[in-house]
């Protein structure tokens, strides 16, 4: 039998911003292995997009509202809706439901999104900076994919694809980092703090 040391946790409430993180990581680096031309989209993103990157960040977020964290609150519940909402744009045209969303339409989406990620991306100049660069690179990510569908330019769009693909994987490896500095008891992957 091997000896566990017990992970304490302070307030009885698990730290909820791995499972937000690894959701939103996760999900973001498979839709952009499709935008860089790698994939077809398909049942697998959506169904990411729903259980994973939508419901399971939803979770979290509410989960940081149990633990007083504003910032957490709003960054995971808005993307986990993000989320679900993206899912609705593609889905509810092919169920006859609304009519798809116009280009013009989905720049001004994409746009709305990118600037509130952009105004959260202030908020991670407190916390550390592996978040700073997940919000950075989410911020330059939503600007090349209005600046894909703004031009129609495919090669931004697929360049969008690539950044994406960064831009989640440092989303995973921030998560990754949260749960095994907690479950190691020391920093075992880096996250960079910040000296408030």
């Amino acid at each position: 039998m091997i000896p566990t040391t017990p992970v304490v946790v302070k307030d009885g409430i698990a730290n909820p911003a791995p499972l937000g993180l690894c959701a939103f990581g996760l999900t973001t680096v498979l839709l952009n292995i499709h935008n860089a031309g790698f994939t077809e989209l398909s049942s697998m993103i959506l169904g990411m997009g729903i259980f994973y990157g939508g419901i399971a960040q939803v979770i979290a977020g509410v989960i940081e509202a149990k633990k007083n964290n504003t910032f957490g609150l709003t960054a995971f519940t808005s993307y986990g809706f993000f989320w679900l909402s993206l899912v609705g744009l593609l889905v509810m045209p092919k169920l006859g439901w609304a009519e798809p969303a116009s280009n013009g339409s989905m720049v001004a989406y994409l746009s709305i999104w990118g600037i509130f990620t952009f105004c959260l991306f202030f908020g991670t100049l407190r916390l550390n900076r592996a978040l700073q660069f997940v919000f950075a690179s989410l911020t330059i990510l939503f600007a090349l994919l209005v600046w894909g569908d703004a031009s129609g330019d495919a090669g931004i769009k697929h360049l969008a694809g690539y950044e994406g693909i960064v831009c989640g994987a440092s989303a995973i490896y921030t998560g990754i980092a949260g749960v095994l500095n907690e479950v190691y008891g020391k920093t075992v992957l880096p996250i960079g703090p910040v000296n408030a």
